[in-house]
């Protein structure tokens, strides 16, 4: 299911926090890149890059981070740059200067997109920014709605849907027309394990006042959706799943739902295009193909649903694959450590 799908940007803690701000270190790390060299000053030698680095791995910081920060632009050797840039993200997170690592990141980011090395300082250098940023909230505007959705969100982290739900309703006391935030009191209220029968009534509310803010939320749409079609009310379902894709037209999860309502209802023509649309956008979901197959079965095409059926066997076996492949390698991992010392 799909409910949480505002969240799949998300994935990793920090970045799932600070989204946006993560996203505005890129956009500012950027803007540095294009302003960070004056258009008449002398390219630093190989000898000057040489001298920031013996500074930086010598403790000198602060003298080696402007040279450095010169010097990753004209390097032209792969391991110099790289070496420079992993110096100055050193330098600028351990010596208090954590926003002079963000040029760093971005070239590093842009020449190195798959070294472990990068990715892994990378995830230090964000993890501490992002932790730096909640901490400056939270000192400047510790009673905004902001610290509060803070709150929530490192709670869904934990699965404390309750206590979530607690801080999601504060920000609702605070401004009750911020858009997201009753769709995000719906999403906790049905990620519990068991969510109860009022949990789910309320969380339908909250859904329905979300579109009352943001008519264009198409998660919003969606899950009413699916709450529909949970409760065997098809019509509606399909009202709700068509204007999702109508309004997010890459939502795979709505052309499935759709196709699959359709197919309850036993209108398997209308079923037939939306499922289509998801197969092309997911070619390897088994459910994708059984469902097409019943569509194609419904509508008298033979075939095609024998085809398809054919298909879902496939990626299911594939997808089993995957899995016993996942599993195995976990177990030789974890064979392979060392026993704890007592």
């Amino acid at each position: 299911m799909a409910y949480n799908r505002p969240m799949r940007a998300s994935q990793r803690a920090f970045c799932f926090l600070c989204c946006a701000f993560l996203a505005n270190l890129f956009f500012i790390s950027a803007h540095a890149i294009a302003q960070s060299t004056p258009k008449n000053s002398a390219a630093p030698s190989a000898g000057d890059a040489q001298h920031a680095l013996e500074l930086a791995e010598s403790g000198h910081c602060k003298e080696a981070l402007p040279l450095l920060k010169k010097a990753i632009h004209q390097a032209t050797s792969k391991d110099l740059k790289k070496r420079i840039g992993l110096d100055g993200i050193h330098c600028a997170m351990t010596h208090d200067q954590p926003y002079e690592s963000l040029e760093f990141l971005a070239v590093l980011s842009r020449d190195f997109p798959r070294d472990p090395d990068v990715l892994y300082a990378s995830t230090h250098a964000y993890s501490d920014l992002s932790l730096r940023a909640s901490q400056d909230l939270a000192n400047e505007a510790p009673f905004s709605f902001q610290v509060h959705e803070l709150n929530a969100e490192a709670l869904e982290l934990q699965h404390k849907w309750d206590e979530a739900a607690v801080e999601y309703r504060k920000i609702l006391e605070i401004n009750p027309s911020l858009p997201g935030i009753h769709a995000r009191l719906g999403r906790v209220l049905l990620a519990k394990p068991q969510p109860s029968p009022a949990d789910v009534e309320q969380a339908k509310k909250n859904f329905q006042e979300e579109l009352e803010i943001d008519p264009r939320n198409a998660v919003a749409e969606f899950v009413l959706g699916q709450l529909a079609a949970d409760a065997g009310d098809y019509s509606t379902a399909i009202q709700h799943f068509t204007r999702a894709t109508k309004l997010d037209s890459a939502f795979e999860e709505a052309y499935l739902g759709l196709g699959t309502a359709y197919n309850s209802a036993k209108q398997f023509n209308d079923a037939i295009p939306p499922l289509e649309a998801y197969e092309k956008i997911a070619p390897d979901s088994p459910t994708g193909h059984y469902q097409l197959a019943v569509a194609y079965a419904g509508a008298g095409r033979r075939a095609d649903s024998n085809r398809e059926a054919q298909l879902q066997r496939q990626a299911s076996e594939a997808l089993e694959s995957v899995k016993r492949r996942a599993a195995s390698a976990a177990e030789n991992q974890s064979g392979s450590q060392p026993p704890e010392q007592k």
